[in-house]
């Protein structure tokens, strides 16, 4: 996780870690893999069809590793893309509720899965998938409140 410190707002700059990447790929390689060992003993022209499931494999590697998630005090800002890049804009006080995940092999290489429910109605749930753990729930719940007072936004259940 990158923290970049501009004065007194923090912003915090994160990406879902290579291996997090290199994990949800794995299946197109396994299966470029296979289907190359196939075309090398029996049928030649299942290459392409080879190369073809690597270059997903390798497109998809780099999308999820193009992924940036840019918390201020103010808003999260979700970039995703390569060639068409997409910035979704959140404001901190619309986010709701804070759900932490780590499943084992996250657990095993030292991430977090977080998802946020908020009352945003273009981004109900964001998802931060893949990112290094941290104790970034506790500086969303200061931003949050911040964000909520400065507002002046009162929450009624």
């Amino acid at each position: 996780m990158e923290i970049q410190h501009f004065g007194e707002p923090q912003e915090i700059t994160i990406r879902p870690a290579a291996i997090f990447a290199f994990v949800h790929v794995t299946l197109f390689l396994l299966c470029s893999i296979a289907l190359l060992l196939v075309a090398w003993r029996f049928w030649p022209g299942l290459i392409w069809l080879s190369l073809l499931t690597a270059g997903m494999g390798f497109y998809r590697f780099w999308f999820i590793r193009n992924i940036r998630y840019v918390i201020t005090p103010e808003t999260i800002r979700i970039s995703t893309g390569i060639f068409f890049k997409r910035t979704d804009y959140v404001e901190m006080y619309r986010v709701k509720d804070y759900i932490l995940t780590r499943p084992f092999l996250l657990q095993f290489c030292g991430l977090m899965n977080l998802t946020l429910k908020s009352t945003d109605p273009e981004n109900p749930v964001i998802w931060l998938r893949g990112i290094p753990a941290s104790e970034l729930v506790d500086t969303l719940r200061t931003y949050v409140q911040h964000a909520r007072l400065n507002n002046k936004i009162v929450e009624l259940n």
